[in-house]
């Protein structure tokens, strides 16, 4: 998808509700931008800050984990997404 956008007199750039729908951007989203060795500029977007994880363990009528459970399970989720670039 090439998409065209304006740098407003503030140095601003809007992007594209399609190009944002598509990545999950949402206001607070935080990008970082790098400009390559031919001169491209590479935009991408940042991992979301701890904010995001709230609830992500809750289990509706389940009583609350220990922090070693909730530690124990980010580091199963860490390593499944691991193994699964590695294929």
């Amino acid at each position: 998808m090439s998409t065209i956008a304006t740098v407003s007199d503030k140095g601003q750039v809007t992007l594209p509700k399609q190009l944002r729908d598509q990545l999950g951007i949402v206001p607070g989203s935080r990008l970082a931008f790098e400009v390559e060795a031919d001169g491209a500029l590479r935009v991408r977007m940042l991992a979301k800050g701890a904010v995001s994880l709230f609830g992500l363990l809750a289990r509706p009528g389940e009583p609350a984990r220990s922090l070693a459970q909730m530690d124990e399970a980010v580091s199963q989720s860490v390593k499944g997404r691991a193994g699964k670039k590695s294929r």
